[in-house]
């Protein structure tokens, strides 16, 4: 069943110009990274102001308690404050994260 495999022979040339060239993992690039931050001033600034936004609309969102356990005051519950206002501030600060992620430095 099995059949002998003939080897190959190889014939090495030495006196042929053979260019050697260094593999690629033996190679050192240089890049150039500097110690610096991703984001700059302006990116932070705008970042800050955007999660103020965000934490100032979920405190409109939170509002206050009812005056009695008893009472259902809807005026209270679904005011314009936490249905629209708090929302709008939300979106508006993920917003200005989102520009402050994609703004240059």
């Amino acid at each position: 069943m099995s059949q002998s495999k003939e080897s190959k022979k190889v014939v090495v040339n030495p006196s042929s110009n053979i260019n050697l060239k260094a593999t690629t993992s033996s190679q050192i690039e240089s890049t150039s990274t500097t110690g610096g931050f991703l984001f700059g001033r302006k990116n932070f600034t705008i970042m800050l102001i955007g999660l103020a936004l965000i934490g100032l609309g979920m405190l409109l969102m939170s509002g206050g308690s009812m005056p009695s356990p008893d009472v259902w005051d809807e005026d209270i519950i679904y005011s314009t404050r936490r249905t629209l206002i708090a929302p709008i501030l939300i979106l508006i600060g993920l917003g200005l994260q989102v520009y402050a992620i994609f703004a240059k430095k």
